[in-house]
């Protein structure tokens, strides 16, 4: 045997060692990385619809039987999904659309709303102190309705 060649084996061995070390690092990091995307994914769908749940509830109160536009509303929804909706429903009346009459000459007036719903996996949206940690999710929808 050759004296030269001794030791070569022990030095492939290591070799494939740390290739396959290196290998099995980066595979456990995909997988942490794309759990953590699959969360944040479905927080961020939760989050859309606890902001379209305050949409609706926002609508309902400036169209329904009350038919008051409420100025600003939390709605705690954490218990059933862990979020909660801010809501601020602002109204304004308009003369100025072309879609009919009262009278002859007289503009139909237009009540305009614009319901607003930010929702976050906080007690209070937005959340300013949390916005900047990982687990953090807030989506915001605004509606607008018009009524004769």
């Amino acid at each position: 045997m050759n004296a030269g060649q001794r030791g070569f084996g022990a030095i492939v061995a290591i070799v494939i060692l740390v290739i396959m070390a290196t290998i099995s690092a980066a595979l456990v990091r995909l997988g942490t990385t794309q759990q953590a995307t699959s969360t944040q994914d479905i927080l961020s769908a939760r989050a859309w619809q606890a902001a379209r749940a305050g949409n609706e509830w926002g609508l309902y109160q400036a169209l329904g039987p009350s038919a008051s536009c409420v100025p600003a509303t939390t709605l705690d929804l954490r218990a059933a999904t862990g979020f909660s909706a801010t809501v601020t429903c602002t109204s304004s009346i308009s003369r100025n659309f072309k879609e009919g009459e009262t009278s002859p000459g007289v503009p139909r007036a237009i009540t305009s709303y614009s319901i607003e719903a930010v929702a976050c996996n906080s007690a209070a949206c937005p959340d300013a102190a949390l916005a900047a940690t990982p687990g953090y999710v807030e989506r915001k929808r605004l509606v607008i309705a018009n009524t004769p």
